[in-house]
């Protein structure tokens, strides 16, 4: 089965690659619908690709592409971002409308169309992925999909959940009145995949296309939708609301969902940390310092004469020694931990109602609550955050929040590096520092409130169900979220191992330390050697901080150092992202703002803290 995922690449360079194996595979169905309706795992199961399925708006921006037979026929599915409307108020939706008319676009932040580099055809079908729990904003966006002249083919999905509300939803009355195939589905059990497989080639070889049943008027279609739902719809047990509804109710209220949050949070940060080090030091430390590392030593002793070649492979900053223990003894713990804490708070459905809750706040700094979901992505990794911005309803808030993830979100390595760094020494000490983090977030919001030009506009943000995560489902996500940091965090970590390794066994890093010396010493109150850490942190921000897990440093020199690297500059991958979604001025305020932060605010704690302590 051929396979392709678009994440990294430019979206003008992920259209002309797919429009590249449309050439090659000529029948192209778009899976279209609503956030949060299981759109995703539809896509996973009719291609059998293991993609990432999160509960909440904003993580499909780019698109998934994956091809499998059905019948003897190739067939090219297109995973695109998750849509509440056609009338584009973001970029995701955008993608959405320009893929449905064949279209190209997107050059810095404006639609552009070129017929000899975008989508030369329209695809050849659509598979609507209907919510049955939310059926009336489905039908919406539905009788404005069929404005667009392509076959359809209906998924109702999470019909489980409708039943459990005691709602019956008759697909035979829907495809009745709207002229297409209606097919419920519990997506995640695989129910009614099978009858799609079956349908599709029919849809296709018959090429109907749906006749809208109203006028293209927002009022008028609202109006339909609203009389459908009447019409397909039955009642088939007095309602009761469930226990996970009241639940799922009073997450979103001030009270009691502030002292709720405050808990949840609470104990998410505590699963990270415990967890973390339990992994730690129950199975990777042990694993790589007592069993691993010493072996690798006695081979390279034996092998290779004392000198520069010997030290760049085992000396203080050994490439085969901290290329292992720094990346797997000390980071994947707590990246494990996290992740399977993400993985949680996702599937259950509670970080939107987070965005809902803390809405007020968030408006008072120039954001949504939906803001949340970038910033929480960005405690993961800040290249997937800083995308996941594209579904925010504004250009002002894309910038905002981009600049609170690189002043002051840590991603997943350099917070495990701050935990190993802090947790084992002072526990407040660590909780201090994620409080200035967090601080520092508000503050920067509330400055580029001030800074930048614009309107809030109003948004609408659909809240999931509250569900039991699965144990399988998660499993698999964790799984799927660790092999990407493996690659995407881990090989670059150990290859910027290997090139500290050498620039300090040439003396570079010293002549480096040496400039740095001043700034250090008279400014930080640090020991000389703490300036390598900052020459390392260009290259990995969490590379800032893992030097001084070895140093004989106090405790307030180790705050010190956290809240240095907490605002050091991001890393290269993440500068490369933010030249790409914005621009290269940007890149370089966005440099110069976190450098001089991390150099003011943490000399001002070392000197007060002298003066104090």
């Amino acid at each position: 089965m051929d396979i392709i995922i678009f994440r990294d690449s430019t979206l003008t360079n992920q259209i002309k690659r797919v429009n590249g194996t449309i050439e090659n595979k000529k029948t192209v169905i778009l899976l279209i619908g609503p956030p949060n309706v299981g759109k995703s795992v539809v896509f996973n199961k009719l291609t059998g690709l293991n993609v990432k399925v999160a509960n909440y708006p904003g993580t499909t921006v780019d698109f998934e592409v994956g091809s499998t037979n059905i019948q003897g026929k190739d067939f090219l599915f297109v995973d695109m971002p998750g849509t509440y409307t056609l009338d584009a108020t973001n970029e995701a939706e955008q993608i959405t409308v320009d893929m449905l008319a064949g279209k190209i676009f997107l050059k810095g932040r404006h639609v552009h169309q070129h017929s000899d580099s975008g989508l030369s055809n329209k695809p050849d079908a659509v598979i609507f992925v209907m919510d049955a729990n939310s059926l009336e904003h489905s039908l919406y966006l539905l009788l404005q999909l069929m404005e667009c002249g392509l076959p359809i083919i209906v998924a109702l999905n999470r019909t489980d959940l409708a039943r459990e509300k005691g709602d019956y939803i008759d697909p035979r009355v829907l495809a009745h009145r709207l002229g297409v195939p209606v097919i419920p589905t519990v997506a995640i059990n695989k129910q009614g995949i099978d009858k799609l497989k079956q349908l599709l080639p029919e849809i296709i070889e018959e090429n109907k296309v749906p006749v809208p049943v109203c006028a293209a008027i927002a009022d008028q279609r609202w109006q339909q939708a609203e009389e459908l739902v009447a019409q397909a719809t039955r009642r088939t047990s007095l309602h009761t609301p469930l226990k996970r509804q009241k639940w799922g109710d009073a997450l979103v209220r001030p009270w009691p969902g502030l002292p709720y949050a405050v808990l949840i949070i609470a104990a998410t940060f505590a699963l990270i940390v415990g967890l973390g080090m339990g992994l730690r030091q129950a199975i990777f430390l042990p694993l790589i310092r007592g069993l691993i590392i010493p072996q690798i030593e006695i081979a390279v002793k034996a092998t290779i004469e004392p000198g520069m070649f010997q030290n760049i492979l085992i000396g203080n900053y050994g490439f085969l020694i901290k290329g292992l223990e720094w990346p797997f003894a000390l980071i994947l713990p707590y990246v494990i931990s996290f992740y399977i804490a993400l993985a949680i708070l996702e599937d259950s459905g509670y970080l939107p109602r987070l965005g809902c809750l803390l809405d007020g706040l968030f408006q008072r700094v120039g954001l949504h609550g939906i803001a949340v979901i970038p910033l929480f992505l960005g405690y993961g990794c800040g290249i997937p955050a800083i995308m996941a911005t594209r579904a925010l309803s504004s250009y002002k808030e894309r910038l905002t929040v981009m600049v609170m993830i690189c002043l002051a979100v840590p991603c997943i390595a350099q917070t495990g590096a701050l935990i190993a760094l802090l947790a084992e020494r002072s526990i407040p000490v660590m909780l201090l520092v994620f409080f200035i983090s967090i601080l520092a977030l508000l503050i920067a919001g509330l400055i580029m409130d001030r800074i930048l030009q614009g309107v809030l506009p109003p948004v609408v943000m659909e809240l999931p169900e509250l569900l039991l995560p699965r144990g399988s489902v998660l499993a698999k996500k964790v799984w799927v979220r660790i092999k990407t940091f493996m690659i995407t965090g881990e090989l670059p970590m150990i290859a910027a191992i290997g090139v500290a390794a050498v620039l300090y066994e040439t003396g570079v890093m010293a002549a480096f330390g040496t400039v740095l010396s001043p700034l250090v010493t008279g400014w930080l109150l640090m020991p000389e050697e703490a300036a390598i850490p900052l020459i390392l942190g260009l290259l990995r921000r969490e590379l800032a901080v893992l030097p001084l897990i070895d140093m004989q440093l106090t405790t307030l020199q180790f705050f010190v150092g956290a809240i240095v690297a907490l605002f050091y500059v991001p890393c290269v991958a993440i500068l490369a992202i933010i030249i790409r979604e914005f621009n290269l001025i940007t890149t370089l305020i966005v440099l110069v703002l976190t450098m001089s932060t991390a150099f003011l605010v943490g000399g001002l704690f070392a000197q007060l803290g002298t003066l104090l302590f």
